[in-house]
């Protein structure tokens, strides 16, 4: 039995950033119609490097600042949460620009993309695949940069985006991605966990 699956379920590459800016007040992603991806992330990104510093994210398993493998390379969220999330907020959907939610990549069609299983693949034509860590947890950064152009609505960011923010993934494979592109999502090929069975 093959570790990862090929599904059915496929997914356009809508939009494409790189945040080259360690301004956090702005979080802004410089808008691509392609990236390189790399094994140590996305040329040019601040948040590209095979390992990064460990953050609050990861404080019950390792002191702040502790050198890790960086599993953050990319942020992708889905333009449907994104939509969610505009509801939320009481916004119009193009009102949350992703370029200032820090985000690498924005797809349409997997529903409920947060929550697809850690470990899952998107792989493009290039053959450049990325692996999905986890769901990224919502954070008052893209809350500060939307302030900019929303105002007070802004505030609402992080308790809208809960359970919608996208996930967090990193380079499994080099290559070239670009808007249009359709991705399709490989799954682990594992049942789900019964810690009590």
């Amino acid at each position: 039995m093959p570790a990862l699956i090929p599904t059915d379920y496929t997914a356009e590459i809508v939009w494409l950033g790189v945040v080259t800016s360690t301004d956090r007040q702005e979080l802004m992603s410089e808008v691509r119609d392609t990236l390189d991806l790399r094994f140590d992330g996305i040329a040019g990104s601040v948040h590209g490097g095979l390992t990064r510093a460990s953050c609050s994210r990861v404080k019950s398993q390792y002191p702040k600042g502790t050198d890790i493998r960086n599993e953050r390379q990319l942020s992708i969220v889905s333009e449907e949460e994104l939509g969610i999330i505009a509801q939320a907020m009481g916004v119009e959907a193009s009102a949350l620009d992703p370029a200032r939610l820090g985000a690498s990549m924005v797809i349409r069609g997997i529903h409920d993309f947060s929550h697809v299983p850690p470990s899952s693949r998107l792989q493009a034509p290039s053959g450049a695949t990325v692996a999905i860590d986890m769901l990224n947890q919502p954070c008052q950064f893209p809350a500060k940069s939307l302030r900019h152009v929303l105002g007070d609505p802004a505030k609402g960011f992080k308790s809208a985006a809960e359970g919608h923010r996208g996930v967090t993934a990193w380079v499994a494979r080099e290559g070239r991605v670009a808007v249009g592109d359709t991705l399709t999502l490989h799954i682990p090929g594992q049942r789900h966990w019964h810690p009590h069975a």
